[in-house]
C-alpha cells in the first residue's frame, strides 16, 4: 500500500511559481514511477510530469516542457513540481500517483487527495 499526501497548491498571477510536494509512504512507490497529473473542471484528467524513482529519469507533457520540473528528495520519500511561468491555463487540480505507466492515469494505482492550483491572468 502506499500513502500520498499533497500539497503547496494555491492562487498565483500569471508568470508567477509555484513548487508543489508529494510525500510518499509504503513500498511499492520505490519501484515505479510517480506522476503529476491535473483535472480543470468540465475535463479529463491529463498527464503533467512523471519521473522513476529508481532512476530519476523523467518525462513531460509538452505543454509544461520547459516551465515545470519534477524532482525527488529520497530522504525524504518526496516528489516535487516545480511550476515556474504560470498561464491561466495551468489553472487545475493537481494530483501525484504511483503506478507503471508514463502518461496514462489508468497505469497509475495509488493516488493523492489533490490540491488546487489556480492562476489569474
Amino acid at each position: 500500500q502506499v500513502q500520498l499526501v499533497e500539497s503547496g497548491g494555491g492562487l498565483v498571477q500569471a508568470g508567477g511559481s509555484l513548487r508543489l510536494s508529494c510525500a510518499a509512504s509504503g513500498r511499492a512507490f520505490t519501484t515505479n514511477n510517480m506522476g503529476w497529473f491535473r483535472q480543470a473542471p468540465g475535463k479529463e484528467r491529463e498527464f503533467v510530469a512523471t519521473l522513476n524513482w529508481s532512476s530519476g529519469n523523467t518525462g513531460y507533457a509538452d505543454s509544461v516542457k520547459g516551465r515545470f520540473t519534477i524532482s525527488r528528495d529520497i530522504v525524504k520519500n518526496t516528489v516535487y513540481l516545480q511550476m515556474n511561468s504560470l498561464k491561466p491555463e495551468d489553472t487545475a487540480v493537481y494530483f501525484c500517483a504511483v503506478g507503471r505507466g508514463y502518461s496514462d492515469p489508468r497505469l497509475y494505482d495509488y493516488w493523492g487527495q489533490g490540491t488546487q492550483v489556480t492562476v489569474s491572468s
